[in-house]
């Protein structure tokens, strides 16, 4: 079993088997993932160095992303689902703890590093609590949609209602913070990224309050509803049990309030035609009602489209366009067997017709491109008063 030595290793490893992670990662939720289908994106061996690195983790027939390194693309893309409040109190915790080591060092260095550490984990702070009032709301909406259990759903939406009021404590916890608790150290720091830090922090608190008050208001409605179609859904199956066992006209007053309901939602709107009067039409009014509707008929009416002429059989005749070819191939023949480099070379060559300095020069970098492993390729450079070019020798 190996492990990940070095920050270069891992963005090597990563980076050779890119598109097997790119897929596992997009389908993490729609299916089990295959050892045979990872097999058939990357060789077996490199998936086995992947799984001894931990970077991925075998289950039988199935292959997966290792938690820690999918917690950490879902964080980087900001996809993660979990609301993690705990990590929010810790920076606040660390925060508290790194201005007090600013205020008792008197080493300007160490001062300079306790001040690095206190913004880096302010921004942390203002950054994850915009993320998770994001989530939050993502996932009241899918609970609320998507989950068909009722007792769940209202389990799943007071446990978000939960996790609302935590996020609001620590962000009023946050705020006395920077307005109250240490106004000493706010004060007395003179770094001016220092404030734009604190300026940021506020904006962002002020934006998540705002949005949990909407969230507050979303979950309590939702949280109705659900209840209110619960109790439909009881009483839907109260009268079914009833109907079932031939009880629901002696046990319910069911017949008497059908007696009473005169709905007619289910009835066609009937439509009575209105004959204007010809006193009307013969007035200015009815005139121009007239002209008006006319006028919305000639709308709908499909202009006569135009038939092109006919083709001439002139047209039809097939034309040939001829283009003389360069053959780089024959270029790189003739080239091995000379003893000029390949720019001298590329410029004396006799083309078969007319080719401007430019197209030679593109000549010249599709062969270094083309073939690369067949030439000598010098670290020495000249240059013809319009371009540097490297030295290039046939081997």
């Amino acid at each position: 079993m190996s492990y990940i030595a070095s920050l270069k290793e891992l963005i090597n490893t990563l980076t050779q088997s890119k598109d097997l992670l790119v897929e596992m990662f997009e389908k993490r939720k729609s299916f089990l993932y295959q050892y045979d289908d990872a097999a058939e994106l990357l060789s077996e061996d490199k998936i086995e160095v992947l799984i001894s690195k931990h970077i991925l983790r075998r289950n039988g027939p199935y292959v997966e992303i290792d938690d820690q390194y999918q917690q950490f693309f879902e964080q980087i893309l900001e996809v993660n689902e979990e609301i993690n409040t705990s990590y929010i109190h810790e920076n606040i915790q660390q925060v508290k703890q790194h201005i007090n080591f600013y205020l008792q060092e008197s080493n300007e260095h160490r001062r300079y590093t306790y001040l690095k550490q206190i913004k880096a984990a302010l921004r942390k702070i203002g950054r994850i609590t915009l993320r998770n009032v994001i989530d939050l709301n993502r996932n009241i909406e899918n609970a609320f949609k998507t989950e068909p259990n009722y007792s769940i759903k209202i389990a799943k939406l007071e446990a978000f209602d939960e996790k609302r009021r935590a996020i609001y404590l620590l962000i009023e916890q946050t705020d006395r913070l920077a307005s109250d608790e240490e106004i000493t150290f706010f004060t007395t720091a003179l770094d001016e990224e220092l404030k734009q830090v604190v300026t940021q922090l506020r904006g962002q608190l002020t934006e998540s309050r705002h949005n949990l008050i909407e969230t507050q208001k979303q979950i309590i409605e939702y949280l109705n509803q659900v209840k209110y179609q619960s109790r439909i859904q009881e009483k839907i199956k109260q009268v079914k049990y009833l109907k079932d066992q031939f009880e629901l006209k002696v046990k319910t007053n069911i017949t008497h309030l059908l007696q009473q309901s005169n709905d007619v939602l289910f009835e066609s709107r009937t439509t009575y035609p209105l004959k204007l009067s010809l006193d009307f039409l013969q007035s200015d009014e009815g005139n121009e009602n007239i002209k008006r509707i006319a006028a919305k008929l000639k709308q709908h009416i499909r202009p006569a489209q135009l038939v092109a002429e006919s083709i001439s059989s002139k047209d039809l005749l097939p034309q040939t366009e001829e283009e003389i070819f360069i053959d780089l191939e024959e270029i790189k023949r003739g080239f091995a067997a000379s003893s000029h480099h390949l720019h001298n070379y590329i410029m004396q060559y006799k083309y078969p017709r007319v080719v401007s300095y430019e197209e030679k020069i593109t000549i010249f970098c599709q062969m270094v491109s083309m073939y690369e492993k067949e030439l000598n390729i010098k670290d020495i450079f000249q240059t013809d008063e319009q371009v540097e070019y490297a030295m290039v020798l046939a081997i």
